[in-house]
């Protein structure tokens, strides 16, 4: 019978639960590491007797005698944002009911990033990656492959990659866009610029153009541009280059491109906005101009969120359905990991459109 002893200074030792439960210490090693047999009574004296010594298995040392980390890595943008802070959350709320744990880094979208941090989870041998690719093109996925050919499965979320044939779970942003802008065109609007656009020095001067240079963006903001595309057909609006964002993805720059729209002799009357960035900018450079929406300009924007609600006036926004974007990812991987997957398929979520108080008909100050 194991006796009652004080507790030995810093984390017990394997050999110490063996100790304390009675048993030999390759016992109590299998069944800390969760491998081989133990049969139930002494699996129950190993665990009674780490959980009163409090010990806490080395998940690397574990990893390395059984093959199996019991955690997950994510690879997103930016924790920052909160789209990917929700998606996380998603992820970990989902790990964490299967005993999984999830180790996660930002990438701040340089692909650079992203292939160093998809090494160091490699490293830390997790047994599968999700991954939130800032990769565009074929040449731009060895990282992901390498990933696969050891032998570790990985799971896109929010973007696709056609290169590759991978489980992806993303929501429905081309169809979402389509339907924001629909109901800009519904209001009476025929010119809407869109924010953000291809990050090219200058407009592209054609339709066929503005596809070449989406076809340099992340996969959701071509998406997005499509549906934008998809609603001025519908409305018979004809494309004008001239009402797209371009160059760096930044505030300020959406600040200086919606400006430039608002001051063409046929200017915006309304802007959809991608991104949390884009409709900052949108909102300073209105500021600015000493104009307001909806009287002035229609705004509608991308990710809805807190501040959004309360903004006077509310403010018109997709939502995403971001937790479950994480969950279903984590869900996709670790059934995978189970045996249980399927065939790699794209799983699209529907977002929500969230009609508030930023759209109105369009309304053109006398002169302009």
């Amino acid at each position: 019978m194991p006796v009652d002893r004080p507790r030995a200074s810093g984390s017990p030792t394997i050999s110490e639960v063996a100790a304390e439960a009675g048993v030999g210490r390759a016992t109590a090693a299998r069944t800390l590491g969760d491998y081989g047999y133990v049969s139930p009574e002494l699996r129950e004296r190993v665990l009674a007797a780490a959980e009163k010594l409090g010990y806490r298995a080395n998940a690397l040392a574990r990893s390395m005698s059984t093959g199996v980390s019991h955690t997950l890595g994510v690879v997103v943008a930016d924790i920052g944002n909160p789209f990917f802070a929700g998606v996380v959350r998603g992820i970990s709320d989902t790990t964490r009911k299967r005993g999984f744990d999830a180790l996660v880094l930002s990438t701040y979208e340089e692909l650079d990033e992203e292939v160093a941090a998809t090494n160091v989870l490699l490293d830390k041998r997790v047994d599968g990656i999700i991954i939130a690719s800032a990769a565009v093109s074929r040449r731009e996925v060895s990282h992901i492959r390498t990933a696969l050919d050891r032998g570790v499965p990985v799971v896109l979320v929010d973007r696709a990659i056609a290169s590759l044939d991978l489980h992806a779970v993303i929501s429905d942003n081309r169809e979402a866009a389509r339907e924001a802008v629909t109901a800009l065109t519904t209001a009476g609007h025929r010119r809407i610029g869109f924010v953000w656009g291809p990050p090219v020095p200058e407009p592209p001067t054609t339709r066929r153009g503005l596809f070449a240079a989406s076809a340099r963006n992340l996969w959701t903001d071509s998406e997005r541009l499509r549906g934008y595309l998809d609603a001025l057909d519908d409305a018979g609006i004809l494309f004008d280059p001239q009402l797209v964002m371009v160059g760096p993805k930044t505030e300020q720059r959406a600040t200086y491109e919606v400006d430039r729209m608002l001051g063409l002799t046929d200017r915006a009357t309304a802007f959809f906005c991608t991104e949390t960035d884009a409709m900052t900018g949108a909102l300073r450079a209105l500021r600015a101009r000493k104009l307001s929406y909806p009287g002035d300009v229609s705004l509608i924007g991308f990710d809805d969120s807190a501040w959004a609600a309360v903004m006077d006036p509310p403010l018109t926004m997709i939502e995403q359905p971001v937790h479950q974007l994480g969950a279903a990812a984590a869900a996709v991987l670790l059934d995978t990991l189970s045996g249980n997957g399927s065939e790699p398929a794209t799983h699209t979520l529907p977002s929500r459109f969230v009609v508030r108080s930023s759209v109105a008909p369009p309304r053109v100050p006398a002169g302009e």
